[in-house]
């Protein structure tokens, strides 16, 4: 039963929460009470997106169980009652929101617009191609703007918009992953898949890796934060590299569905990860030696 419950909860997605820490990365705030409010953002965002996960398992609990992967999802296979799951909602609600609120209301305000937007996506957004994809992008967004407001900071709009168009990357690589994999069954499962096509996905998924990349290189460039730390650009090549070995996985190997799986197992996008987080930190410390200018 902890075991179910334990998967029921997700805890591969919580490495979408990582997004929180970028704040405090980009303002070099690794003092100790920066470094305490962004585990709390963390945690806060990952018992609400688990409170999402497991409120989406019951609403399409009878659904998953036509998937090929999907039909062994607690839920769906009967390994958590439905009661019991109920309760783990509240739980894990009840719980992001006493944390969001012990950080400052601001961040007690954007969980409660983050269960608002889930609950707009399971109303029926959901169905609707490309509504549902950029829907799940917002989300991102959100979790990206957790971190700012935990530590009080403020952060460039180009690193806003970079999650963004790198979230509506992922999402359609995964529906283009399930168009693939789910065949003429597809609708089953997904309802919003009836509206895509193939070429469509693929060239979705083409022009938001594009784009992330472009707004990834004009803020490690161009930005506030990027003037005062001009070494920050260097980690414009880690980001790209990571994105052309994910469409690489997506387009040749067909890993699309779980991208937090290659994330965590593909040691191409490993290295490009802590390449990235290493050259950010060194850029954002001056460890090399140089500074904005004066």
């Amino acid at each position: 039963m902890a075991i179910a419950i334990l998967r029921l909860l997700r805890p591969k997605q919580w490495t979408k929460n990582l997004l929180v820490f970028a704040a405090m990365l980009f303002t070099a705030a690794f003092d100790p009470k920066s470094v305490q409010l962004s585990l709390m953002a963390f945690v806060a965002m990952c018992l609400a997106s688990s409170a999402t996960y497991v409120v989406n398992d019951l609403i399409d609990a009878i659904r998953d169980r036509n998937h090929h992967r999907k039909k062994d999802r607690p839920i769906a296979s009967g390994a958590v009652s439905t009661a019991l799951a109920f309760g783990l909602v509240f739980a894990l609600a009840a719980g992001a929101l006493a944390i969001a609120f012990s950080i400052n209301p601001t961040c007690l305000w954007l969980i409660v617009a983050y269960f608002c937007l889930q609950a707009i996506y399971n109303l029926g957004f959901k169905k609707i191609p490309i509504t549902d994809v950029f829907l799940i992008a917002i989300g991102f967004v959100m979790r990206a703007v957790l971190g700012p407001l935990a530590l009080n900071v403020t952060i460039s709009n180009w690193l806003f918009v970079c999650t963004m168009t790198l979230a509506l990357m992922l999402g359609f690589a995964k529906r283009r992953d399930e168009f693939i994999k789910m065949g003429e069954e597809r609708t089953v499962s997904r309802e919003s898949l009836g509206g895509y096509s193939l070429p469509i996905l693929n060239m979705m998924v083409g022009i938001f890796a594009g784009a992330s990349m472009i707004s990834y290189g004009i803020y490690s460039s161009e930005s506030t934060t990027a003037k005062a730390n001009p070494g920050l650009i260097a980690t414009a090549f880690f980001v790209a590299y990571g994105i052309c070995r994910y469409l690489y996985r997506v387009f040749h190997d067909g890993d699309g569905e779980e991208p937090d799986m290659i994330l965590l197992t593909d040691p191409h996008v490993i290295a490009s990860v802590i390449g990235f987080l290493i050259t950010a930190g060194l850029a954002m410390t001056h460890a090399w030696g140089f500074g904005g200018p004066k």
